[in-house]
């Protein structure tokens, strides 16, 4: 996988989902307010034996995304500007695919099928289910902000698709789209 540099095109995306976030809901870009027990601790996906604790991600200085360390390949992240899973509205984990040298914890992401259970174990003991919707890979160049980080649901979100040796990036993401089950 690229550095975490090379995530600049769904940085952009998020920038872009800030305006849009402001313009539909006249709110400004913050994180939401929640009980200081209420977070994501574990995703859990069964048909795929993926069981990854949970970091919290929030936005770099430069206004970025941050993302999973790349030396914790195991650990995918909750993009804390996004809802709580299991409280309604659009909730947005991230994860690598893989790293220079070993696959990372999203990179059987893509297999996922249609009406496959996820589940995220959260801080206060709830368990938030869901059921996957859809699948899809797209251009990186064409990321779909608003879908992503607007319409209520999980998202997950890793890199596929082709890799450009020449920019040390996948051209694509895989983004999971699941509803609360």
């Amino acid at each position: 996988m690229a550095e975490s540099s090379k995530w600049s095109k769904i940085v952009v995306a998020g920038l872009v989902t800030g305006a849009v976030l402001f313009a539909l809901t006249g709110k400004e870009e913050s994180a939401p307010a929640r009980p200081a027990a209420a977070f994501p601790k574990r995703l859990e996906i069964p048909s795929l034996a993926l069981k990854a604790p949970l970091m919290k991600l929030g936005l770099a200085g430069d206004g970025e995304i941050e993302l999973p360390p790349f030396e914790k390949p195991a650990v995918a992240g909750w993009f804390d500007r996004s809802e709580v899973p299991g409280d309604g509205g659009p909730s947005v984990i991230i994860g690598h695919v893989d790293t220079k040298t070993a696959p990372a914890v999203f990179y059987r992401l893509r297999q996922v099928r249609k009406g496959a259970e996820i589940k995220v174990l959260r801080s206060d003991g709830r368990i938030a289910r869901y059921k996957v919707d859809t699948v899809e890979q797209v251009p990186k160049d064409h990321f779909p902000a608003e879908r992503v980080y607007v319409e209520d649901g999980l998202r997950l979100i890793t890199c596929g698709g082709t890799f450009d040796r020449g920019t040390h990036e996948y051209l694509d993401n895989i983004i999971v789209y699941a509803s609360s089950a």
